[in-house]
């Protein structure tokens, strides 16, 4: 069978692999029942409706002809180390100093890993967010997160 669409294929293949790994992964936990789910029930109905969709997607790839082959491009390689530093810098500056500081300091990084930098767009998504995240997380699920940083209290 000839691949006609590498792009797809591969993509289709990655969603499969990770549905197919996290689902494995779950059975680890207790399933429960549709009343009454278990902590691997909802990762386990995901992964496989993952793995399904990289199935379909792996499916498309074999089957529909795309016009040159729809070859994958290069490897953006600043934007994905900005994104992965900026998410590993979140999560060590957390604990520390706080979702009020934390949060811009996320969306700054992850603004310059992008080709157009705004300062109004940067400023208006890092209050939106601070917001949003403290009235979800803080407010509504009541979790237990640092607001401020650990020398302000």
């Amino acid at each position: 069978m000839k691949i006609k669409s590498q792009r797809d294929f591969w993509s289709g293949l990655m969603f499969v692999v990770v549905g197919v790994v996290f689902a494995v992964g779950a059975t680890n936990y207790s399933m429960g029942t549709s009343a009454r789910p278990g902590p691997g029930y909802f990762p386990l109905i995901l992964s496989i409706l993952m793995a399904l969709l990289g199935s379909f997607v792996l499916f498309k790839s074999l089957t529909i002809e795309v016009e040159g082959g729809d070859p994958i491009g290069a490897i953006a390689w600043r934007p994905l180390l900005v994104i992965v530093a900026s998410i590993t810098v979140f999560g060590a500056a957390l604990p520390r100093l706080g979702l009020v500081i934390t949060v811009p300091i996320l969306i700054l990084m992850t603004s310059l890993a992008g080709d157009e930098f705004k300062w109004k767009g940067v400023l208006a998504t890092a209050v939106v967010l601070t917001v949003g995240s403290w009235a979800i997380f803080v407010l509504g699920l009541k979790l237990v997160i640092p607001m401020w940083p650990w020398f302000v209290g």
